[in-house]
């Protein structure tokens, strides 16, 4: 059996984050496997680049980058999965980060900014599967437990 793509949240995930509260930081884990050729769609200029699918999610990077760090966003952690130690060894992430933002409202202004909807088509042609998980903090002593 195939194991299931994720590129765009689905009503119900999306949902689910509105509804959390709006007024506090949040941070967003980031987990991406990207296509080996970008996949845009036929009409689109940048299909006829034979970009690779790392290279596509560059171009969005570059074009929505602006307007990440104009809605108070930032990049708090980047890494590069070396090794699976616990989990499915079925699933590399090309790439892997935390984006914070001050709030919800940023990361939806963000989203539904006009500028953003139009870099949005490289991270779609670039990325096979995904995961982004919103994160609050926690208050309390560092230590486990």
């Amino acid at each position: 059996m195939a194991e299931k793509l994720y590129l765009d949240p689905t009503r119900e995930s999306f949902d689910a984050f509105k509804a959390l509260p709006r007024d506090v930081p949040i941070n967003m884990l980031n987990l991406i496997q990207f296509h080996d050729q970008a996949q845009y769609p036929d009409d689109h200029p940048n299909g006829a680049l034979s970009w690779s699918g790392a290279r596509a999610y560059e171009e969005y990077g570059k074009t929505s980058g602006p307007i990440f760090k104009r809605v108070g966003g930032m990049i708090i952690w980047r890494g590069k999965m070396e090794a699976m130690v616990i989990g499915p060894d079925d699933t590399q992430w090309d790439s892997s980060f935390i984006a914070r933002y001050p709030n919800s409202g940023a990361f939806m202004e963000m989203i539904t900014d006009p500028e953003y909807t139009k870099a949005v088509v490289n991270r779609q042609a670039a990325v096979l599967t995904s995961r982004l998980i919103r994160y609050g903090q926690l208050d309390g002593p560092d230590a486990f437990g």
